[in-house]
C-alpha cells in the first residue's frame, strides 16, 4: 500500500489509516480478528478517541506489544484544560501506552468551540502541557460538517497545527461552496506543509428514515465497483491518507481499494462529481 508523508511530522503513512470506531462494540477475539487484517495489510498509523466506545481499551493489548508498528493519533472532545488533560491520561492509561505520535481537538464544529480550546485554560494549554512533559509529540485538529474547512481555516489563524482531518468526498465536492473552501484549506496547508487527514470518503448519503445497516452514521458505499472511485477521488486530492470507516465489515474493501488506488485525473474527478446528483451529501 502507497506511503504519504503526513506533512512536517515526517510520518510515512499508509493511505488507509485504521478508523479504530470499528472496534467500538466488538469483543476482545473480534477485535484481535480486526487487528490482524490490519497489520497483514500493513497499515501504519491508528486514529482512536474515547469516545469510540471499547477501542481504546481493545487496542490496549496490542499497543502494548506492538507499539513501534503504529503511528498513534489520539483525540479529545473536551474543551476546557483540566478535563482534557485528565482524559488524554485516562487515553494512554487504555492503550497501555506512554505517549501519543498525534494528539487532536476532535470534532470541533464551530467556532465557539474553537475558542472555547483554544483560549486560557482550554484543551489546547492541555495538550502543549502534555508535550512538554513527551506525552504527546504532534498536535491536529479535526472537524466535520459542512463548516469543517471555515472551521480548520480559523483554527490555522489562531494556532500553528501539525494536522488537520476533515471530510472529504466526491458528493460534498460536488458542493461548489464546502470544495472552494476545501481547496483553499489544502493549499493552505500544502503552504504550511501540514499533514491533512480525510473522513467520510465512503459516505454515500444520510440514512435518513432508513433503517442503518452498518455501524456508520451514513450509508456508505459497499461494493467494490463504488468503493473503488470513491476511494481513487478523495486519495486524488492535496492529501496524506483517509480513515477507514466505523464498520469493520467494510475494512476489506477499504483496505482493497487503498492497494489498488490509481490517481484520477481532473476530468475523470469532474466526471464522478457530475454523478453525485445520484445520492445526497451529508450536509447542505
Amino acid at each position: 500500500m502507497e506511503k504519504r508523508r503526513l506533512g512536517r511530522t515526517g510520518q510515512m503513512s499508509t493511505v488507509a489509516v485504521f478508523g479504530a470506531v470499528a472496534l467500538a462494540d466488538m469483543t476482545q477475539a473480534e477485535a484481535d480478528r480486526v487487528m490482524r487484517r490490519v497489520i497483514a495489510a500493513g497499515i501504519n498509523h491508528i486514529d482512536v478517541a474515547p469516545s469510540y466506545g471499547q477501542a481504546e481499551v481493545r487496542l490496549g493489548p496490542w499497543l502494548a506489544r506492538e507499539r513501534e508498528r503504529f503511528f498513534l493519533a489520539g483525540k479529545t472532545m473536551e474543551r476546557g484544560r483540566e478535563a482534557a488533560a485528565e482524559e488524554l491520561r485516562r487515553s494512554l492509561s487504555n492503550l497501555q501506552v506512554d505517549s501519543f505520535d498525534l494528539y487532536q481537538l476532535h470534532a470541533v464544529t464551530d467556532l465557539n468551540e474553537l475558542k472555547q480550546a483554544l483560549d486560557r485554560d482550554g484543551a489546547l494549554e492541555a495538550i502543549l502541557e502534555a508535550r512538554a512533559k513527551g506525552l504527546v509529540r504532534w498536535i491536529g485538529i479535526t472537524a466535520h460538517g459542512i463548516e469543517a474547512p471555515d472551521v480548520i481555516l480559523q483554527a490555522l489563524a489562531g494556532y500553528d497545527f501539525d494536522t488537520v482531518m476533515l471530510p472529504v468526498n466526491f458528493i460534498l465536492f460536488s458542493n461548489k461552496s464546502y470544495r472552494q473552501k476545501c481547496e483553499e484549506l489544502l493549499a493552505e496547508c500544502r503552504a504550511k506543509d501540514l499533514g491533512v487527514l480525510a473522513i467520510k470518503a465512503l459516505a454515500k448519503r444520510p440514512w435518513g428514515g432508513r433503517r442503518a445497516v452498518y455501524r456508520t452514521w451514513y450509508e456508505p458505499f459497499d461494493r467494490i465497483e463504488q468503493v473503488q472511485p470513491a476511494v481513487d477521488f478523495t486519495l486524488s486530492q492535496d492529501l496524506t491518507a483517509l480513515c477507514t470507516s466505523g464498520d469493520a465489515r467494510l475494512l476489506p474493501l477499504i483496505i482493497k481499494a487503498c492497494q489498488q488506488f490509481t490517481r484520477m485525473s481532473p476530468i475523470a474527478q469532474a466526471m464522478l462529481i457530475d454523478q453525485a446528483d445520484r445520492y445526497e451529501a451529508l450536509w447542505v
